[in-house]
């Protein structure tokens, strides 16, 4: 999970939860806005913390993967229960050690995320879009899982939640491929595809896209476009107000994210959200107010 650099809404928890509030600052969809009910927010913090602090152990350049992994397992410990202190813990006993259903369900996709940050660690190199999905199912489904469960959704908003969920992981991908190549030893992008269309690993090292990897990052935009379709229904079916209106923003901005990376060459400059791009989403939710 790569953070990009705007938000939507400002995070206003409550004062111990300041750093989220800085960090969220970063994301193009913060996943702890002020839309979610005060009573669920605290999961959420707690899964945020669990999720960020993961995530820069399986990114820091400067450690081994061996390391990186013996890290990974301390937290697959923790939310276990074997183990009493930081983040994976704290996130357990704010879910109350999964004793609820919905707590479970909850705990569960905190465990999934592991699975992508363990790849993460060793570098990655998908083999095609079938094996991008599967990362993505790791990666990123868990995070929808997640806030469905705490708000108590039902079956029916799975489909285009993880559908939704996968075009943010996609389109977050190709906002850094020049940065998640060269510090990180990692593509994102299909290989296949790069084979189909004349395109190298190393032309993700170039100040600029080449035109063989420009195709491949059209090809990959048309196939996160029908992710974006199959999520369009998620805020008819989500029953919570919040989540309702912040899955209806966030699809937007993904749209609106989607078009700009048609038009801009992400190795060349980030291609990133602008204020404009919130404003306009936070206006087309609103018919989703009850």
């Amino acid at each position: 999970m790569t953070l990009a650099e705007e938000r939507w809404t400002e995070t206003r928890i409550d004062r111990s939860s300041s750093d989220l509030d800085r960090a969220a600052r970063r994301e193009n969809f913060p996943v702890a806005s002020r839309l979610l009910p005060s009573g669920i927010r605290g999961k959420v913090v707690a899964f945020y913390r669990f999720a960020r602090a993961a995530d820069d152990i399986a990114d820091d350049p400067d450690t081994t993967p061996e390391a990186k992994l013996a890290r990974l397992d301390d937290f697959a410990r923790g939310l276990a229960g074997d183990d009493g202190a930081g983040p994976a813990a704290a996130l357990r006993h704010a879910l109350h050690d999964g004793r609820d259903a919905p707590d479970a369900v909850a705990l569960a996709a905190a465990g999934d995320l592991l699975v992508a940050f363990r790849r993460d660690a060793r570098g990655i190199a998908c083999a095609d879009w079938a094996d991008l999905m599967s990362y993505c199912d790791a990666s990123a489904v868990p995070v929808g899982r997640f806030l469905l469960a705490v708000h108590g959704e039902n079956a029916a908003t799975h489909g285009p939640s993880d559908a939704l969920c996968a075009a943010l992981q996609v389109l977050n991908h190709l906002q850094d491929l020049g940065p998640d190549h060269r510090a990180l030893d990692r593509r994102y992008l299909p290989g296949d595809w790069m084979a189909a269309e004349g395109a190298a690993d190393a032309d993700l090292g170039r100040p600029f896209l080449t035109p063989a990897l420009g195709r491949v990052v059209a090809r990959t935009l048309d196939a996160s476009d029908v992710l974006l379709t199959r999520a369009a229904p998620l805020p008819g079916l989500v029953a919570a107000r919040g989540l309702r209106l912040q899955a209806a923003a966030t699809l937007a901005l993904a749209r609106r994210l989607q078009a700009r990376l048609r038009r801009g060459d992400p190795l060349t400059r980030r291609v990133a959200l602008r204020r404009t791009d919130f404003a306009l989403a936070g206006l087309s939710c609103l018919r989703f107010v009850p």
